[in-house]
């Protein structure tokens, strides 16, 4: 019963669990529904619950300026966890907590996870790899936002977010990637104008349309490539990575 219910709703994170474990873990967490634009938790905040996405996407923002201004530097989907202070000792969250992508997750009560993470062996080495993982991705996205250019930063932003979404096409407004990326929102009107000019791209009334995958990631810079090889590298997970890297040597093997 359980397995069935899981097939339905599935984090690859924990995915990667034996089996039984997996099951024993989910049963005592809750499938519910996260509403674009909600904070799960602000910067200090105690943190009371721990999610696993599964079809939606969690912006981790790092807030300056008395919380006035906000970066996001992590994104959060089916491939990880929100929440993994307490997989180091801590219940205080350390960057802000948005629903970017609405959709379904499993979530924890903290005690109860606590309570796991002391318990199951196999579900604590995997979560330290996993924020071992987190934090790599978590500097990749500093030295992008310092180096490279807007254009390359929105293509690798609509990618992740797709990953996340699992679809072609997700609401999204100019105020709010202006937002995501800390840039003006004229900054995001030519970048996006750009990639649409070259098809790669529909972009109307808040909704945004991936037109073609394998050019938008040409365009993408090197960081969207480097954060999947970083989860490889911690998590083992080689799917997808080999997904786009085959792709791409097959298009520079055909004539």
């Amino acid at each position: 019963m359980l397995t069935a219910r899981y097939s339905a709703a599935s984090n690859r994170l924990l995915g990667g669990l034996p089996p039984r474990t997996r099951d024993r873990f989910l049963a005592e967490c809750t499938l519910v529904d996260l509403v674009l634009g909600r904070i799960l938790y602000e910067r200090g905040d105690l943190i009371r619950h721990v999610y696993f996405p599964v079809d939606s996407s969690v912006s981790m923002l790092a807030v300056i300026d008395r919380e006035r201004t906000a970066l996001e530097v992590g994104m959060v989907g089916s491939e990880g966890m929100c929440g993994h202070a307490l997989v180091l000792g801590s219940d205080v969250a350390p960057l802000r907590a948005l629903v970017q992508g609405a959709g379904t997750s499993w979530r924890m009560k903290a005690s109860t996870f606590r309570r796991q993470l002391e318990n199951v062996p196999a579900l604590r080495q995997l979560l330290w790899r996993y924020v071992g993982v987190l934090f790599g991705q978590l500097a990749q996205a500093a030295a992008c936002t310092r180096f490279h250019v807007v254009e390359q930063r929105l293509a690798r932003w609509l990618l992740m977010t797709q990953d996340r979404s699992h679809a072609d096409s997700f609401e999204v407004t100019q105020e709010f990637l202006a937002f995501m990326l800390g840039i003006r929102r004229v900054g995001v009107t030519i970048a996006a104008g750009s990639l649409q000019s070259k098809r790669l791209i529909r972009y109307r009334r808040g909704r945004i349309v991936i037109l073609n995958r394998d050019r938008l990631e040409a365009a993408a810079c090197s960081c969207y490539l480097a954060d999947l090889q970083i989860y490889q590298d911690g998590l083992g997970t080689r799917s997808k990575l080999q997904r786009v890297t085959h792709a791409r040597a097959a298009k520079e093997r055909t004539p």
